[in-house]
């Protein structure tokens, strides 16, 4: 709408501008509708010339609606595009794992009825990470589309500095750091200790899952015990006419026959439970063999503790036991759980002036540049932690440094970031 000169008579009405020329960037860029009140002017008109808007009404109605449509627009598109990346990386992850974990439970180390939970599990331990990371790359990648279709030139040339941007971008980014903060507090410790659980409990069940008629199989790993059944019912979990052979530190052998066996699970050991057979021991090679009859025979596979306070296990302690505490590994765990929800929006932030993208050279370099300081940034996070962890830092020293250091570079960078300036706007008289 360059050199129109509308006329408006009677009361305000509401009117679209579908582009503006602007007089530096010399095109016409494609907008969003903007809705603003035109009123009469001396002669009944307004003119717009050259790009400058010739009516102050007509500077005010732009001044006061702008920012709010291209909050609205930004941060609609940002959840589109956040929506779209979030799913594609989690099925790349989840499609990933799940043929790990298949292939695995074809090779028979995991039960196959299992593999869905295992992967319920990995997902949950994945998400703050993978939010963080969705968050980063819809900034970026919305603000670079912005720039290569030089839609960002435009708003900066109607006076919207790059600071601006910030606080959409804040909007956006605050939820998913919320939403951070409540998985990594609260929900993957009591997450994590489940999960443990499942492992412990796949883990005892191995050998019930493993049982084959008439195959020779390995039993636990100490002692090198082998055992054979003739016979086995999957219902009822009855071995009949099982053989059993063990060797202890001695050298001394055992040889079990057994007319009936079990496995069974009693105060979190895994034993295997033998009626009705014989014992012989000795030494191969020499003839003192002893032979021992049982009406019921009990031996230990295995001794595992049941997690059920796991402080073995910094990740599945409840957050409110990490704070205050004098432990290495509690405070590394700690500073771990509160750095995710704020590199969240330190990095939402750093993607403001790391999106920019001049559209005459085409050079991404942008996009390197954003690779590196995330990689710098989460791997710099993990050696802190290991710091802590091994007690060389104390828990401050580790935690506050790094953000501090990426939010000053964001700050820095949206201070000395390209921004065209915005061509004047002096209100002149309609003619």
């Amino acid at each position: 709408m360059v050199g129109t000169r509308l006329r408006v008579c009677g009361k305000e009405v509401q009117h679209r501008v579908f582009g503006l020329r602007l007089q530096r960037s010399g095109f016409c860029d494609k907008f969003h509708f903007l809705k603003f009140p035109v009123g009469c002017c001396e002669n009944g008109g307004i003119v717009l010339h050259s790009g400058r808007l010739k009516t102050a009404a007509f500077q005010t109605a732009f001044a006061d609606n702008a920012p709010m449509i291209y909050r609205q627009n930004f941060i609609k598109e940002l959840t589109y595009t956040a929506v779209g990346i979030f799913v594609v990386i989690l099925a790349v992850l989840v499609s990933t794992q799940a043929v790990n974990l298949l292939g695995r439970a074809a090779d028979g180390r995991v039960a196959a009825d299992a593999v869905a939970a295992l992967i319920g599990f990995w997902t949950l331990g994945m998400t703050p990470l993978l939010l963080v990371l969705t968050a980063y790359i819809s900034v970026l990648t919305v603000l670079t589309r912005f720039w290569r279709d030089s839609e960002m030139a435009v708003w900066l040339s109607c006076g919207l500095s790059l600071k601006q941007w910030l606080r959409p971008v804040l909007a956006f980014a605050l939820p998913f750091a919320a939403l951070v903060a409540a998985m990594q507090l609260a929900v993957l410790p009591w997450a994590e200790l489940r999960s443990r659980e499942f492992a412990e409990l796949l883990k005892q069940k191995q050998e019930l899952s493993l049982v084959e008629a008439g195959e020779f199989r390995t039993l636990g790993k100490r002692n090198g015990r082998v055992y054979f059944v003739e016979t086995f019912d999957t219902e009822s979990g009855v071995m009949k006419n099982l053989f059993l052979r063990e060797q202890d530190d001695k050298g001394r052998e055992n040889v079990v026959f057994a007319k009936e066996g079990r496995f069974a699970l009693t105060d979190h050991k895994r034993t295997l439970e033998l009626t009705q057979g014989y014992r012989y021991g000795g030494i191969p090679g020499e003839a003192d063999y002893n032979r021992v009859g049982f009406e019921h025979l009990s031996l230990v596979i295995s001794t595992t503790p049941k997690i059920v306070n796991p402080v073995d296990h910094r990740r599945t302690i409840p957050t409110a036991r990490l704070i205050g505490s004098d432990n290495p590994q509690y405070r590394a765990e700690l500073m771990w759980r509160v750095s995710l929800p704020l590199a969240a929006v330190i990095l939402a932030i750093l993607a403001v002036p790391l999106s920019y993208f001049n559209p005459r050279t085409g050079h991404t370099y942008n996009i390197l540049f954003a690779i590196g300081f995330f990689l710098v940034y989460q791997n710099g996070l993990t050696l802190l932690r290991n710091a802590i962890e091994n007690g060389k830092i104390g828990f401050w020293a580790g935690f506050l440094p790094l953000h501090i250091l990426m939010l000053a570079a964001a700050s820095s960078s949206c201070a000395s970031a390209p921004c065209p300036r915005s061509p004047s706007a002096k209100p002149s008289k309609p003619h």
